[in-house]
């Protein structure tokens, strides 16, 4: 078994790869993060039929899904109707707790600061991540909110998994939104003006 340290050497071919932890150089099994960013992905797949923008989460605990969440912002009116918020209610519920302790969460774009500022207060162990979002991102790309020495509590995190997958999935929403926009002004049957932000 190879340990890998980066978030590119987890993208190796190699089939027998576990993944070392940013945080504390604990190991993990590639194929257990890869099975559940698929069901992250299938949930961003669900906003993006409804016309959301396509992120997904889902959060595991002891090997199996307690909660499941995809944006839902526009649909439902909401600012908080994020992937992460809605699977983290459910997950709660589950748990019977507001605690997380135990669960780790898969996402497919790096969390908001709203989200990593839950993710927090829920007292996750771990977060892993497909692809980082260099405009909003709150767990290291903009600022690393669930890794803060002056919190109670810190997250674990790993990046990169199925990072070429959900981030060509979420690019390929946005090249098709642009084009039908760009249709549909034309023709003059909307005033609808493009987010360029994900989150």
């Amino acid at each position: 078994m190879k340990t890998v340290n980066s978030p590119t050497d987890y993208l190796s071919n190699d089939i027998n790869v576990s993944v070392t932890d940013i945080a504390g150089g604990i190991s993990y099994d590639r194929s257990t993060d890869e099975k559940y960013m698929k069901k992250a992905l299938q949930q961003a797949k669900k906003a993006a039929k409804i016309g959301e923008v396509p992120i997904g989460c889902v959060i595991v605990y002891e090997d199996k899904i307690i909660g499941r969440g995809y944006n839902r912002r526009k649909k439902d009116k909401n600012t908080l109707s994020h992937a992460e918020l809605i699977a983290i209610r459910k997950a709660s519920r589950v748990m019977g707790d507001w605690r997380l302790e135990g669960c780790t969460m898969y996402v497919t774009l790096e969390p908001c600061q709203m989200c990593a500022g839950a993710i927090v207060q829920a007292r996750m162990d771990r977060v892993v991540i497909a692809a980082m979002s260099p405009k909003s991102g709150c767990a290291g790309s903009i600022l690393n909110l669930l890794q803060m020495d002056e919190f109670n509590h810190r997250v674990e995190i790993t990046t990169g998994v199925l990072e070429k997958e959900c981030s060509s999935f979420l690019s390929n929403f946005f090249v098709d939104l642009r084009k039908r926009l760009k249709a549909e002004n034309v023709t003059g049957e909307t005033g609808m003006v493009l987010e360029n932000e994900a989150e």
